[in-house]
């Protein structure tokens, strides 16, 4: 069933079960965040590529706002609770600074396994330990699958938009697989891979791409 939502288009990946934190500075962003807030609903968050919005994105849950600043701007929790399909954009809302979208709901539940490939485990643990880091999946999570392990195998944001319209997880791990042995060999690129895992978890100071 289509349903009306307000968007925040940044060129991040963000997944179902995710957690994301971020810093809410610009003036459209402060409204769409309060207005979540006050009336306990959901926003999206569609990934932007080339300037361009990606059909896919993640449902957000406002899981709690950490800190209000005197200009308005603030600190915020977020969780990833499900994918939506965007049909059309509402550019215009009606005594609203921020965009919004007629978006469906799309299932990525594990239909056809909840099992994490050994494959998958075994990889993404060798890349953690080129980097020189010590991750281990089954020590992060209670029980991890494509979603989860997505934010720490540095996955280009191209092939990560790809996923979310993916949704058999048999599919999404072959995919992450798939990745990983062709990322392992270029070892050399070790800092930049180390940068993108470690910022997990910090207040993101995103801006959100111009483009309606």
């Amino acid at each position: 069933m289509a349903k009306f939502i307000p968007i925040f288009p940044l060129k991040l990946g963000v997944f179902p079960g995710q957690y994301l934190n971020l810093h809410i500075f610009e003036p459209r962003y402060k409204q769409l965040i309060n207005d979540c807030f006050e009336a306990g609903k959901n926003f999206a968050i569609p990934t932007v590529l080339d300037d361009t919005l990606y059909e896919f994105g993640t449902e957000l849950r406002l899981a709690e706002i950490v800190k209000r600043y005197e200009n308005g701007e603030m600190d915020i929790k977020t969780e990833g609770v499900g994918i939506v399909q965007i049909l059309e954009v509402v550019r215009e809302v009606p005594d609203k600074l921020y965009t919004g979208a007629i978006v469906t709901d799309m299932p990525y539940k594990p239909l056809d396994t909840d099992e994490l490939n050994p494959t998958l485990l075994e990889l993404i643990i060798k890349l953690h330990k080129y980097i020189g880091t010590s991750f281990n999946p089954l020590e992060k999570f209670k029980h991890p699958l494509s979603f989860d392990l997505t934010p720490y195998v540095a996955m280009p944001l191209e092939e990560q938009c790809r996923l979310l319209s993916v949704q058999s997880e048999k599919q999404r791990q072959l995919i992450l697989i798939q990745h990983l042995v062709k990322i392992i060999p270029t070892i050399d690129e070790a800092n930049k891979v180390r940068q993108k895992v470690q910022m997990n978890g910090h207040f993101r100071n995103e801006t959100s791409p111009d483009i309606f």
